[in-house]
């Protein structure tokens, strides 16, 4: 899908920059207004974070709007809710950010599950972005408390895992 937001938006870098801020923030395109669930986000609010002008993310609307393929897409788009990566720290949890050479490969999620269960650690959260939607997917988890060293050269081992940070 990513594949065609960018033909919608070739030609024009500044509508993909609020696509990219739409799609990371789960954001909706709905009778011309952008929405975060059922809350309206101002044009302006968004052209700042994107560092675009308002009438950019205006024509942004517009094209998403014109062509049906996104159009449906966007206007069903729902922020997936409270994410614990920002406060994991102060609340003592661990976190492992994982990034795959083939996010479409099956089992990572698996294998990663299953190295914190023989670790004995808790998962509290996992977030997984779409590759159809995310130019450079991740799955991070955020975990019930600090991920030992050793455990990343273990989760290296698992089938198309890249690259392991811990935070």
């Amino acid at each position: 899908m990513w594949d065609k937001i960018q033909k919608v938006m070739a030609g024009h870098p500044e509508r993909s920059k609020v696509v990219r801020v739409l799609v990371e923030n789960g954001l909706a395109v709905r009778r011309s207004r952008i929405y975060l669930n059922d809350i309206e986000v101002p044009t302006l609010k968004l052209a700042r974070v994107a560092n675009v002008d308002r009438r950019t993310v205006t024509e942004t609307i517009r094209a998403i709007e014109a062509n049906p393929d996104l159009k449906s897409l966007f206007s069903k788009f729902q922020s997936a809710g409270l994410s614990l990566k920002g406060v994991a720290a102060t609340l003592g949890l661990g976190v492992v950010e994982i990034i795959a050479d083939d996010p479409r490969r099956p089992g990572i999620i698996a294998g990663a599950s299953q190295l914190m269960k023989e670790a004995g650690i808790s998962i509290r959260q996992a977030l997984v972005d779409d590759p159809e939607l995310v130019p450079e997917p991740k799955l991070v988890l955020i975990v019930e408390r600090a991920i030992p060293g050793a455990l990343i050269d273990r989760l290296l081992k698992i089938g198309g895992v890249a690259k392991v940070s811990l935070y």
